[in-house]
């Protein structure tokens, strides 16, 4: 079977205030990358027990491409 992947780009001003990238495979929600504008971080969240390290890789390559590094004064 083939796997399928997709990203997805997410801002959150609720529980967070950020924006971040979600890694899906299969449609299953495998991890996340927020960077948090509030508290000044930049965060992985794991969200499967095994994750390969070329998807991790991958996944950290698509963030720096995708969301601006620097963080958004309030």
């Amino acid at each position: 079977m083939e796997k399928k992947d997709r990203v997805e780009i997410a801002s959150d001003v609720n529980t967070r205030d950020g924006i971040g990238i979600e890694v899906y495979r299969n449609e299953e929600l495998v991890v996340d990358i927020f960077r948090d504008d509030a508290e000044r971080t930049r965060t992985i969240t794991v969200h499967k027990q095994n994750i390969s390290l070329e998807l991790m890789e991958e996944s950290i390559e698509i963030f720096k491409k995708e969301i601006p590094w620097d963080f958004i004064e309030d």
